[in-house]
């Protein structure tokens, strides 16, 4: 249904979901390297090693906007932190984070939603 979040089925075999999650990482991880404040550095200043996205849902807009929940390493400690990235699938390499930062503790699963 267009514009309604629907449930990511097998998100881990998901290779496009797990690329979006490694790439949300990466665009945090460069924020802190480039030592600019940023809306995507609420977290600290330490960089993240991307572990695997455990939970997703899409939602089509004027692209496709993911909703991640991704497992990632900080400082020796595994934590799970929200990811929302924007695919406009028809430009070539156009994947955009709109916002990173650390997990409330519900998870998407515990909000109702339509499945894939």
């Amino acid at each position: 249904m267009v514009g309604a979040r629907t449930q990511v089925k097998d998100v881990k075999t998901n290779k496009e979901v797990q690329e979006l999650g490694k790439f949300s990482v990466e665009e945090y991880n460069k924020g802190i390297l480039s030592k600019q404040p940023s809306p995507l550095q609420s977290v600290s200043n330490q960089s993240l090693d991307f572990v695997e996205v455990v939970e997703a849902q899409r939602q089509v807009v004027s692209g496709i906007k993911y909703y991640l929940k991704v497992e990632a390493v900080q400082g020796g400690v595994s934590r799970t932190f929200d990811a929302v990235v924007v695919v406009k699938p028809w430009v070539q390499e156009s994947k955009k984070l709109l916002n990173f930062g650390p997990s409330p503790r519900p998870k998407f699963s515990d909000v109702p939603t339509e499945q894939m």
